[in-house]
């Protein structure tokens, strides 16, 4: 089984406010179908989240926040998560839409929903879930990002494969000119920025793609706008991107 992350940053232009980029979107879609094995989508937000949730000041800190805000937020994340439902449907694959609602309690995962997800995977649908605005408990709620989501499937399903798909060469900005988004310090996974403009939502991906590697799970970040890496990364080929070595003995 492959797990996929789909970036906000590659699913939406981040540029311009509830923008999809439908085309790039179709393209990875198209390449997916050429993978034999069992996979799961977990997509991120991008302009849909990031627009609001800087509106009405969410964050990932269960809080009390805006009533207003946390159903806006969870409107829009629907609306993208329909528009790629839509966009697998037309192309021949049968998305199942799956809320984090269903497998999550508070901030944590729900260990036997969690490997439903699995067999439905298995029986030939492609469970799709995305980070959401969720309810927490007491009048809080919280936004579970699309990446920590990937972490908890990990850490329970044990994929073959976690790929997360960029609007970048990896930790690189280009693998041609090997302009470093990041430093890595090799005996620590603390990240380093260089003098590059540096996301926030950069840094929680290499710090979850950490944590999945120490579970022995190899991962990959590979560029959205050359979907075909997707498939040499699941095929075994040759592999352009960044690659987190499993530790098998972590």
């Amino acid at each position: 089984m492959i797990l996929i992350k789909l970036g906000g940053s590659i699913i939406t232009n981040k540029e311009k406010p509830l923008s999809p980029r439908k085309k790039i979107i179709k393209n990875i879609v198209k390449n997916l179908k050429k993978i034999d094995e069992s996979i799961i989508i977990v997509h991120g937000g991008g302009s849909f989240v990031h627009y609001w949730s800087v509106k009405y000041n969410m964050h990932t800190k269960p809080m009390n926040y805006s009533v207003r805000g946390v159903s806006t937020v969870k409107n829009s994340m629907i609306e993208l998560n329909k528009i790629i439902l839509d966009l697998f449907l037309e192309n021949k694959l049968n998305p199942y839409c799956l809320p984090p609602t269903d497998f999550m309690a508070g901030n944590d995962p729900i260990i036997k929903k969690v490997k439903e997800i699995q067999k439905i995977a298995n029986a030939g649908l492609i469970p799709i879930t995305f980070g959401d605005a969720l309810w927490y408990g007491q009048k809080k709620t919280y936004i579970l990002s699309g990446d920590r989501i990937m972490t908890y499937l990990s850490k329970i399903l044990k994929p073959r494969l976690s790929i997360f798909v960029l609007n970048e060469d990896g930790l690189y900005s280009d693998l041609k000119s090997k302009k470093l988004i990041y430093e890595i310090n090799k005996k620590n996974p603390i990240i380093s920025e260089n003098k590059m403009d540096v996301t926030g939502g950069m840094t929680r991906k290499v710090e979850e793609a950490s944590k999945i590697s120490k579970m022995g799970i190899d991962v990959f970040f590979v560029n959205g706008n050359k979907p075909e890496r997707i498939v040499k990364a699941v095929k075994n080929r040759k592999f352009e991107g960044t690659l987190f070595r499993g530790k098998k003995n972590a």
